[in-house]
């Protein structure tokens, strides 16, 4: 048992996360950029961070905490609308992270495990997926420099003190009230669109954020865990047709995908200001968590068949609920 900081504890990966440790006996709190929130999912108590970044003063709330979960970040988006975006992401997910982890250290807090990306190691993969033991250089992503950054300046601190640190690279993560293209997706599945996905032969690792959230516990006091970095992804990698086509079926249809010539896709991306949506759904990108698996005797307790079915089912009681409202 663990007294644990979930940075992030409201949000897609913090809530059902705060579910499995509370489960597994942890005593738990988070943090927030809400107003007026006290207490979290369970219960737990929350205290309000309102912004992250290199001069966050985390003095009181670190105060405790053996454990140091940080999921709070600057997400990607596809069409950035700030200034600066390096910037920024670099304000949050970079400096943010490298004053969290000095101050935690300080603290005594004994681990650290940061969720990062696969993005630190690009856009498209070798045939065999990205492994951990393949050396990183920076991405050309502001998004993904700045996860790159921040792992770097973790790796630094846990080679200066005595706290441990791990670092979690998923894919695209998924499951009930996810965000971003996977939700596009499901939007287009359920309308059974036809689309022009029919010959996509392309491979893409995803996460169940069920199977995200059973590693990071994983993490949390395994003793050879510590300054590692793990890949982590649902056991079967898919094509975007495959992924549609599973997603059709659990909304009980099937899919109208037909096929067009990737230079055709490729071309009406340019056209339409597109290319970067097109290229995510036309090339590969897969990672090996055969590290993960030997290390820490871990496995993806949820199947992807399951997953979808999962992500599927909270889709339509989403709709649903607003229906009702």
């Amino acid at each position: 048992m663990s007294k644990i900081l979930i940075t992030g504890a409201t949000g897609f990966i913090g809530t059902p996360l705060i579910n499995v440790l509370r489960n597994h006996g942890h005593i738990l709190s988070g943090t927030t950029r809400k107003n007026g929130v006290m207490s979290g999912p369970n219960g737990i108590p929350l205290h309000r961070v309102p912004e992250i970044n290199g001069n966050t003063d985390w003095s009181n709330i670190i105060s405790g905490a053996e454990v140091i979960i940080h999921l709070a970040a600057r997400v990607h988006v596809m069409k950035d609308r700030s200034r600066n975006p390096m910037e920024e992401f670099r304000r949050v997910n970079t400096q943010g992270t490298k004053a969290l982890a000095l101050q935690a250290a300080k603290a005594g807090v004994k681990r650290f495990i940061f969720l990062s990306s696969v993005k630190v190691v690009g856009e498209t993969s070798p045939l065999n997926g990205f492994k951990e033991s393949e050396a990183t250089s920076p991405p050309d992503d502001a998004y993904g420099i700045s996860k790159y950054e921040a792992e770097q300046e973790l790796l630094k601190i846990a080679r200066r003190s005595a706290m441990e640190v791990v670092i979690i690279r998923p894919p695209l993560v998924y499951g009930p009230n996810v965000r971003g293209n996977f939700l596009r997706l499901l939007k287009l599945a359920k309308r059974n669109y036809p689309l022009p996905l029919g010959s996509i032969s392309n491979k893409r690792s995803l996460l169940f954020v069920d199977n995200l959230t059973d590693a990071i516990r994983k993490t949390v006091d395994h003793p050879r865990a510590a300054n590692k970095i793990f890949f982590i992804c649902d056991d079967e990698d898919l094509s975007v047709t495959q992924l549609i086509n599973k997603i059709s079926l659990a909304f009980g249809s099937e899919s109208r995908n037909f096929n067009v010539p990737q230079k055709w896709l490729n071309l009406f991306g340019k056209i339409t200001g597109n290319s970067e949506i097109i290229k995510r759904l036309t090339q590969s990108l897969t990672v090996d968590s055969a590290k993960i698996k030997l290390d820490l005797n871990w496995s993806p307790p949820v199947q992807s068949d399951k997953g979808i079915e999962k992500t599927v089912n909270w889709y339509n009681r989403s709709l649903l609920d607003n229906n009702n409202s």
